[in-house]
């Protein structure tokens, strides 16, 4: 009785184990691939002194620094068609909370001839424009801090975002050439017709051929029903590669329309990057500089952000990071680090700056 007993066990054993090591083939035959970033720093920042003479601080932060998991997936239809879907997921690694699905996550149709279609929440053609030419993506000393149009600042939707509730078409390539066009419904909880009827509309023409990249990228705001709350911006980039060296440039400038609210054009602004990458194998050194100009009719609004950064590859995949970045702010003006905006900043007039210590991994 033991021994059958005993054999009895061992083929369950033996059967878990063989369902469990199936697992990963069901997933490639249903096309699931897995991806995902590790990206850790240690940050020492400097709040700097407030316009009103309110001493800074010096404070230390573990940042996730936008770690991300990932699942994504396409089934063929034949004749060139594909559906394709992915989940996207921000993950906070140095302490808890995010919600599933934060990120770019959407099903959509993909043809090699006509382009895509996809539905969901994703990237808005007008950030897509540039965000390739902002060598300090994601960290904290990403070029946001300054561009992006400042939306948040008229209590808006922000440019340069990630939006819900999208249907977005992005073209195939044709001799380098990739356009996309999004709309984006921001009033999709609305249950009465006198509730703000607001939404986005977001495009971007790019252009890659040998070492130059372009782009064009714009987006208008409708706000509400009322007439006259309005805003948009436009934006052009242009990226170019001289053997090791990768320099980059981009111009923005937005205007707005909220007579309902305060004053035409209250956060209109203009603002550019320049920033140069200077790759020596693995390594790199990098080196860019934004600046802000002033919103609107409004003194003493404008800001530049200076950054110098050294990576230092340790595989294709895997990297050690230094970053020096400061923000200065004239007396009116608030801008903070864009991955710690609530907490690297010492008010109105105050110039934070941050040293930024970092290991990443791609999988």
């Amino acid at each position: 009785m033991q021994k059958a007993f005993s054999t009895q066990t061992k083929l369950i054993v033996v059967a878990l184990a063989a369902t469990a090591f199936s697992t990963p083939a069901l997933a490639e035959t249903a096309n699931v691939s897995i991806y995902g970033k590790a990206d850790l720093s240690f940050d020492v920042i400097n709040t700097g002194a407030a316009a009103n003479g309110a001493a800074g601080m010096s404070k230390n932060n573990v940042s996730s620094n936008v770690s991300k998991l990932g699942f994504k997936g396409a089934e063929g239809l034949g004749e060139g068609l594909s559906a394709i879907w992915q989940i996207e997921q921000q993950i906070n690694m140095d302490n808890t909370g995010g919600t599933f699905g934060t990120r770019n996550t959407f099903a959509g149709l993909k043809s090699d001839s006509m382009g895509t279609v996809l539905l969901g929440r994703h990237d808005t053609p007008y950030k897509l424009a540039t965000r390739k030419l902002d060598i300090f993506g994601d960290s904290i000393a990403d070029n946001r801090a300054l561009l992006g149009a400042v939306s948040a600042k008229s209590a808006t939707v922000a440019f340069d975002g990630r939006q819900p509730d999208v249907i977005a078409y992005i073209s195939p390539e044709m001799s380098g050439f990739t356009g996309a066009i999004a709309y984006v419904n921001l009033a999709e909880g609305n249950t009465t017709a006198a509730q703000a009827k607001s939404s986005a509309l977001s495009l971007a023409g790019m252009y890659k051929g040998g070492p130059l990249f372009a782009s064009l990228g714009y987006e208008e705001h409708e706000i509400s029903s009322v007439a006259g709350t309005k805003e948009s911006a436009w934006k052009l980039g242009v990226g170019y590669d001289i053997d090791a060296l990768g320099l980059g440039f981009v111009y923005e400038k937005s205007s707005d329309n909220l007579t309902a609210v305060t004053a035409a054009n209250r956060f209109g602004h203009n603002a550019y990057y320049l920033s140069a990458n200077y790759k020596m194998g693995m390594n790199a050194i990098k080196a860019a500089y934004g600046k802000a100009g002033q919103l609107g009719a409004t003194l003493n609004t404008g800001s530049n952000q200076f950054s110098l950064g050294y990576d230092h590859g340790l595989s294709k995949r895997t990297k050690l990071y230094a970053i020096y970045s400061r923000i200065s702010n004239q007396s009116a003006a608030s801008y903070g680090f864009s991955q710690t905006t609530a907490t690297s900043i010492n008010g109105v007039g105050a110039s934070p700056s941050v040293v930024s210590l970092g290991l990443q991994h791609n999988f």
